[in-house]
């Protein structure tokens, strides 16, 4: 029955269900009402079946990948069910998690990377991992395919058709998770490999294994993620995505019923409403213009995903600083608090004082090597698992005896020894020579010097190996001691001595082995004194940060230390242990350098490189030696479960303590489970295995004592993960998924005293139901940090006192830097580390707890075990999870997306906490530590600086980051009687200014017409020349007097009116290359009284872009013909012209290369001064195409305005490197010279490319005084001079001449690249002074001009986050959130200038930020044509102020801005009024209520890494899209997306939603400049930027 497919829900049933989703989750109605409507609605539609065992229908509908799943079930024989903890019980709890997900299904949006970058990323894949990745083992051969059973700790045993025939619950669940892997994940990316109907089975066994068996499927699978959804209302729960459907009422369970083509199978699409996968068929952009790409789905995806209710409403904030609310997480009432008593503090047994224990270690020696010299201490094992060498307790003895002697009196002069007793010195040997590292360790002990063990410094480079020097500088070392082979193979520079290390101090390098010693005299024996308090050796720590540490240890402690491991492991003398672990250090330097010699027990040490050769070698030395003890890490014991298959004689009855030297990592369990599990059979008693717990600084906290047979195995702890994220002990909770197993470390040393503090504040004990930090006090613990006298005092002498405050005892207690609690029986449980605790949100996470969950999801296929990042980085107030973990060379991207897609889900079920950043990184490229485990602080140094390459990088921003400050609510603007009382608004003077008058009239001023100018030029002065072309060498190419330009313009006009035809008024395109030709041919029309439009020719190496625009102008300006040069003209008729454009439609082209030798017979006399002179066209950066009306009288009083500013006379010159085709550059290059008479030294912007010299050259050269430039010129003199000054200075180029040089420019000033390239060419001579900007815009092509007189531009610094909000709030330099805004030089003569209100058009008060609008001579008279939108732009040049001066006509400029008073005076003596101008209305973005401009996101992201070299952001549907320029290998670009997400964050409160990594050049910029937004946004949607990476946050 329950096979019978539902019946599809009609429309309008589906949309009630929707209204009842929504009124359930804002909470208008109860769950128990939702549920009775719900039933209602659907209850005709759903057949009932009373009583349905939920496997019976499932039977038949077999899931798709019967191999993997498998895998995943373990045998459960009936009677076994209390012995549930053998298998991993972590691992099925996250498979239940992430089967529960399975109903929500995720739809997250697979990142699209370049083929290169992943060919790249396989590429190395094939050579094994170098093995020291710490979870090795996995490089055999294909072996871990097929040991999934204990691999995952799962019960071995049952062959896989038994185990077929016990269908249990979890067998459905990891059935279910395993059949479909997301679907809906991989649909997007085209290449879902799944069979067809996977997706629909797992949807519906997740139905089947609802437990109600009453509920219809459908309805549970509702009614269950409601539960869901109130459960975790405190925590953010991830997106609820159901299903990538284009309706979004749907819920996963209608996606799940639509997947299949109705019974007709033709059915309409209409009626199918099937769900619009990776190819959504139609969306929009934002403008509404239909796009279907792969990209848009994506983001529609993304955007989806992002829709669903997140978190509950915020409830209160913090305030930062000022308006700005971020959200403080309130604690809430219901979360659980610690009820129990106040612990007690717990005592180990006495240490029980053994008669023949030796009074010190060198003592023991000492008597030893008497008494037993042919004993052995130590055997060592080469590569090849043969002994190596045996040293005897003799040997050892006479051996140290020496390396003492010789350090005293062989190393400096008799009077200046090196090394005093007291002095420390470095110990650096191999990991494969544990006997000389004895012998120089026993040799520093007899000779009183203090020996620091650290590791061998193989590379310059090794991570942290610059931190062990510092330590190693502040201990005073200055020998360090080394073995022969490792003194070989120690970098050496050409002389051949060893190089100073990066942050070492220089040490003498020395070899103690016996053929290098002098033999000590008869008479010299060391002193032998009893254990005191001298310093015995410093062993090293690496914190959290990264920084090492040096923890002193005494001789008493030292000998306690063994004296209480000797009656805790019950050591007896000439035992056998077997050593895997790091001599150096921690256990493996107590058990198997100090506690064996004191008891003379005989160890045999495996070394490092031996495990990644053979994982069973130890098990195999134990069998051989018939060891009784051997002291591994889990990872030692996972090796050997990979490899075990191999061995049939293994034996392991001899052992009676398997000491477990990371028993108290939670993760460890699963490792000891696994293998008691296999090993059982061969030998090994459970009893056997010893966890134990340590740190550096309190050494051994607590082991497990060997228990006597048939004891009662030891308890476990199985706690309540959000209990203990909140510091609270919860042995059950109602979620029975997120729980952490945690097995005993055994009791409290003997001799011992151990209380539990508060993590926090004061060290108070805590109650017996909370979690703290263990604290002991013992002799035998570490007593300092070398040096360090204040954290000392915080670690080593703590006194922890009770609630009323008193201490619990008169000595001082040691921090263990652990987590945990003591259990009942006084059995201690550690759950975690200090170092390894995430506060998210104000609750605890547990590193090694999200590691362990992320091992669970499917562990072994895709990343290495041992090769876990967690950590947490500070964002926005809060500390962030990330987590990084390294992949196996062979999984695929969609394997490694979905792993990483189901690791949140499992961390988001399991801890409740979002993770912000999961990277996946190549095989063997995460840092590592000597041991082969993770460097963690340099990983995270790596991911912070951006140089961690990831192949796989998934943001999730969007879920974690819940402490945005509220969006804004715009508030209703106040009414016009309020606010205005004569000039002032709201108390302010109203922002309005004005440039000079433009005064009396000179002689050439009379002329109301610029040809009458030119011909009266031509008559009065014909020989004077207006313009000098330069080329790329800085030659003169041409040059143009008054009479040549006058003739070359008539000969124009005749050609004009005889070939063209042309009348009065008729409208000509001019396709010129920027030179002097473009300027006859606009004078020529003036002469023909035609009305010109210049246009940029199209750019030979690529005609495909750039001949769409100029035939767009020339039909949109309705030009009647088209006047170009020869070379031009055939370019338009060209093949490649004709696959760009029809070129069929083009009006006349005239050519104007070879002129006829006549002149008209009449020159065109204009009468009306108001009829248009020219047509200014322009694509803004928003890509609109937009011209301008320009009037002779405008054109002339432009002209005269900057003739005023400039002080431009006949006499003067003026270089000008700029494009002329439109606004300020144009009427600079092709009007200003004719108006004024002086001489323009043109530099076509191109030329530049080839000498980046050619225009400062210049200037210097002519001895320029005023030079014109575009922002695109001043960077690439800035890029491209940078390391050419000098060259320049010696070349003679100066420039200190300049006083005005003048960034034309259509934005806000660029500061940065103004002030670099004044900083660049100081040396030159240039004043920074005299480096300014100008403004213009579309309405008016010039309102501000730096000129020459007035006073210099001014710099104000206004904070950031006011602006968004509309408001200018002045600050100090360098304060946070400042943002320096330069003045926009001065207003030119004419023009007058006032702030209003874009939206109310009211007048603004003076330093308020709106949109500035002018009023002046030269406005343009209109837009010829925008583009379609005549309508909306009507108001743009013809506005009136809403109240106020209601009279005057006002052009609005579109650019926000703000005007301010200084204190200046200018020159009429008036205090000078500077302009400020922050960004155009059109390019700024809304998000949050907020106004953002993009070159404030841009800046920021650009300062995050060295390789950004541009970046532009844009937003589509809400979300923020940011793509930047890589200027490096492709592999860095996964490292910028947490950088630019971070940064983002932090500086402007937004979350990214899109992350574009593009190769350089793609980001498209015009001729002024700037970036074309617009035109990237419309690229990225139509998938056109061959991006390298694109991530989608989440």
């Amino acid at each position: 029955m329950a096979d019978r497919d539902p019946v599809p829900l009609p429309a309008e049933v589906r949309a009630k269900l929707a209204e009842l989703e929504l009124e359930l989750s804002e909470g208008d109605i109860t769950q128990k009402g939702y549920e009775k409507k719900r039933s209602k609605l659907i209850g005709a539609y759903f057949p009932q079946t009373p009583g349905m065992d939920p496997s019976m229908g499932q039977e038949r509908r077999t899931p798709v990948t019967p191999s993997s799943s498998s895998r995943y079930n373990r045998r459960r024989s009936s009677g076994s069910r209390d012995e549930r903890y053998r298998s991993d019980v972590h691992t099925e709890a996250v498979q239940a998690a992430l089967a529960k997900h399975k109903e929500r299904k995720m739809a997250v949006p697979m990142p699209s990377k370049r083929r290169s970058l992943v060919v790249q990323t396989s590429m190395d894949a094939y050579t094994p991992p170098d093995t020291s990745s710490g979870s090795e083992g996995e490089g055999q051969g294909d072996g871990d395919e097929d040991v999934g059973d204990e691999e995952d700790g799962g019960g071995g045993g049952g062959t896989s058709s038994s185990r077929e025939g016990s269908i249990s619950m979890e067998h459905w669940i990891s059935r279910a998770v395993h059949s479909s892997t997301t679907t809906s994940s991989t649909a997007s990316s085209s290449s879902s490999t799944r069979s067809g109907g996977s997706g629909a089975a797992a949807g519906r066994l997740a139905d089947v294994l609802a437990q109600h068996v009453h509920i219809s499927a459908q309805q549970h699978l509702r009614h269950h993620r409601h539960h869901h959804r109130h459960k975790t209302e405190n925590h953010s729960a991830p997106p609820d995505v159901t299903g990538y459907t284009n309706n979004t009422a749907n819920t996963a369970a209608d996606g799940i019923q639509v997947e299949r083509a109705p019974p007709g199978g033709g059915g309409s699409a209409a009626q199918r409403q099937t769900p619009k996968y990776g190819n959504a068929e139609l969306m929009e952009t934002g403008d509404g213009v239909p796009v279907s790409s792969r990209v848009s789905a994506k983001i529609q995806q993304l955007v989806n995903t992002l829709k669903r209710p997140k978190r509950p409403p915020l409830r209160e904030f913090f305030v930062d600083d000022f308006e700005e609310l971020l959200e403080v997480q309130q604690p809430d009432p219901n979360l659980p608090k610690a009820e129990g008593a106040q612990m007690a503090a717990m005592h180990g047994e006495q240490l029980g004082v053994v008669t023949n224990w030796p009074p010190s270690l060198e003592a023991a020696l000492q008597r030893w090597g008497a008494i037993s010299p042919k004993a052995p201490c130590l055997t060592t094992m080469d590569t090849n698992g043969k002994p190596l060498y045996v040293l005897t307790y003799g040997k050892l003895w006479s051996r140290s005896v020496k390396v003492a002697y010789n350090l005293l009196h062989k190393l400096g002069t008799k009077q200046e020894p090196l090394v005093r007793p007291g002095d420390r010195v470095a110990l650096v040997f191999p990991n494969n020579d544990p006997g000389a590292f004895m012998t120089a360790f026993y040799g520093c002990l007899l000779a009183e010097v203090v020996p620091v063990p650290i590791e061998v410094p193989l590379t310059r480079k090794d991570a942290g190996s610059q931190q062990i020097g510092f330590l190693l500088g502040s201990c005073g070392v200055t020998v360090a001691l080394t073995s022969d082979a490792c003194h070989k193979g120690l970098p050496k520079t050409p002389t051949g001595e060893i190089p100073q290390f990066k942050g070492w101090p220089k040490v003498l390098w020395f070899v103690p082995e016996s053929k290098h010693l002098s033999k000590p005299p008869r008479d010299w024996f060391p002193q032998i004194k009893d254990a005191n308090q001298d310093t015995a050796y410093i062993e090293y720590k690496t914190c959290k940060d990264g920084g090492v540490l040096g923890v002193t240890v005494t001789r008493t402690a030292m000998l306690t230390h063994c004296q209480a491991l000797t009656q805790s492991c019950s050591y007896t003398e000439a035992e056998t242990i077997v050593n895997v672990l790091d001599f150096k250090k921690d256990v493996g330097l107590w058990h198997a350098v100090l506690t064996s010699v004191m008891n003379m027990m005989h160890v045999i040490s495996i070394p490092y490189a031996l495990m990644k050769v053979n994982p069973l070698s130890w098990i195999q030395k134990v069998c051989q030696f018939k060891a009784k003890v051997a002291c591994v890490k889990s990872r030692d014991m996972h090796w050997a479960l990979v490899a075990h298959r191999d061995q049939r004689d293994v034996n392991l009855s001899s052992l009676r303590m398997l000491v477990v030297a990371d028993g108290s990592n939670p993760w460890s369990i699963s490792s000891c489970d696994a293998f008691l599990n296999v090993f059982q059979t061969k030998g090994l008693r459970p009893e056997v295995v010893c966890p134990c717990a340590s740190s550096p600084e309190a050494l051994t906290v607590a082991i497990r004592r060997p228990l006597e047979e048939g004891a009662t195995p030891p308890s476990r702890g199985v706690l309540s993960m959000p209990g203990l994220s909140h510091g609270v002990i919860r042995v059950d909770s109602e979620e029975k998924l997120s729980v952490l197993t945690l097995q005993d470390v055994g009791s409290v040393m003997p001799g011992a005293l151990m209380c539990v503090v508060k993590v926090e504040g004061v060290p108070q004990l805590c109650k017996t139901d909370e979690i703290g930090e263990m604290c002991v006090c013992t002799v035998a613990t570490g007593t300092s940090y070398y040096g360090l006298a204040g954290m000392t005092k915080n670690t080593f002498e703590v006194f922890p006192v009770s609630n009323n405050g008193t201490p619990i005892s008169e000595f001082p207690f040691t921090r263990t830097g652990l987590l945990g609690f003591i259990g009942p029986a006084g059995l201690i449980f550690v759950a975690g580390k200090m170092d390894g605790l995430m506060v998210v949100g104000g609750r605890r996470h547990n590193a090694d707890d999200i590691v362990a969950t992320a091992l669970a999801v499917e562990p072994m296929k895709f990343v290495y075990r041992g090769r876990i990042a967690v950590f947490s980085i500070t964002v926005l107030h809060d500390e962030r999870i990330v987590v990084v973990a390294e992949q196996r060379p062979d999984s695929t991207e969609e394997d490694s997306f979905q792993w990483m897609s189901r690791v949140l889900q499992a961390i988001d079920s399991i801890h409740q906490v979002g993770v912000y950043c999961l990277a996946l990184v190549p095989s063997n490229t995460l840092p590592k530590t000597p041991l082969g485990g993770i460097h963690l602080s340099e990983a995270k140094q790596l991911f912070l600086e951006g140089a961690l390459h990831p192949c796989n990088v998934l943001m999730c921003p969007h879920t974690c980051v819940t402490n945005l400050p509220k969006p804004r609510q715009k508030q209703p603007e106040i009414g016009p009687a309020s606010v205005m009382v004569g000039n002032l608004v709201s108390g302010k003077r109203i922002a309005q200014a004005s440039g000079r008058d433009l005064g009396q009239i000179e002689d050439n001023d009379q002329f109301l017409f610029l040809s009458e100018v030119l011909q009266w030029r031509a008559q009065t002065t014909p020989d004077h020349i207006l313009y000098t072309l330069l080329n790329s060498r800085g030659a003169i190419a041409s040059s143009l007097t008054c009479v040549q330009l006058h003739k070359r313009a008539e000969k124009i006009a005749a050609v004009l009116s005889e070939r063209g035809h042309l009348q009065d008024g008729d409208h000509v395109a001019l396709v010129y290359p920027p030179g002097i030709d473009l300027i006859a041919a606009f004078y020529g029309c003036l002469y023909a009284g035609c009305v010109p439009i210049t246009v940029r020719p199209p750019h030979p190496q690529n005609i495909a872009t750039t001949l769409p625009t100029v035939k767009m102008i020339v039909e949109v300006s309705r030009s009647v013909c088209v006047m170009t040069t020869q070379l031009i003209c055939k370019l338009l008729r060209s093949k490649e012209a004709l696959a760009a454009v029809d070129i069929r439609t083009w009006p006349p082209v005239i050519d104007t290369d070879d002129l006829p030798k006549k002149k008209p017979p009449l020159l065109y006399k204009p009468s009306n001064p108001d009829t248009l002179a020219y047509l200014d066209f322009s694509v803004s950066t928003t890509g609109m195409l937009a011209g301008v009306k320009m009037s002779h009288t405008a054109t002339s009083a432009f002209c005269r305005s900057i003739k005023l500013q400039c002080e431009l006379y006949p006499s003067r010159e003026v270089a000008i490197c700029l494009d002329p085709y439109c606004g300020l550059g144009f009427v600079l290059w092709c009007l200003c010279s004719v108006y004024s008479g002086h001489q323009s030294i043109l530099i076509p912007p191109s030329e530049l490319e080839v000498n980046p010299a050619l225009w400062l050259s210049a200037v210097s050269q002519y001895k320029v005084r005023d030079t014109f430039c575009s922002y695109s010129v001043m960077e690439l003199c800035t890029k491209g001079l940078g390391l050419q000054t000098d060259s320049l200075k010696s070349r003679g180029v100066d420039l200190s001449r300049v006083r005005t040089c003048v960034v034309v420019a259509e934005e806000r000033p660029r500061i940065a690249l103004t002030q670099s390239f004044s900083k660049l060419f100081k040396d030159l001579g240039l004043h920074p002074r005299a480096v300014s900007t100008s403004f213009g815009c579309r309405v008016n092509l010039a309102i501000c001009l730096q000129g020459t007189s007035g006073p210099d531009p001014t710099t104000v610094f206004v904070d950031m986050r006011a602006l968004r909000h509309d408001r200018v709030r002045l600050v100090e330099r360098g304060s946070p959130h400042s943002l320096p805004l330069m003045e926009s030089g001065k207003i030119l003569p004419g023009v007058r200038i006032i702030i209003a209100n874009p939206e109310t058009k009211g007048p603004m008060g003076e330093s308020h930020l709106g949109e500035i609008w002018v009023h002046s001579g030269h406005n343009a008279s209109g837009y010829f044509t925008v583009y379609g939108d005549e309508v909306l732009q009507s108001d743009h040049f013809s506005s009136r102020l809403s109240f106020g001066d209601t009279q005057t006509v006002w052009a609005r400029t579109g650019y926000l801005g703000f005007l301010r008073r200084t204190e200046l005076t200018d020159a009429s003596g008036e205090r000078h009024d500077a302009l400020y101008v922050v960004g155009a209305l059109e390019e700024a973005m809304e998000l949050r209520g907020m106004r953002y401009h993009p070159i404030d996101i841009e800046t920021s992201v650009i300062r995050t890494h060295k390789s950004i070299t541009e970046c532009a952001v844009f937003t589509w549907t809400n979300l923020l899209v940011v793509v930047v320029e890589l200027d490096g290998s492709e592999h860095e670009a996964l490292d910028l997306v947490p950088l630019v997400t971070n940064v983002v964050l932090e500086e402007h409160y937004l979350i990214v939603g899109v992350v574009v990594v593009v190769d350089i050049g793609i980001i498209p910029i015009n001729s002024r400049g700037e970036k074309q937004r617009m035109h990237l946004r419309d690229g990225f949607l139509a998938d056109q930027l061959d991006p390298i990476y694109v991530a989608y946050n989440m």
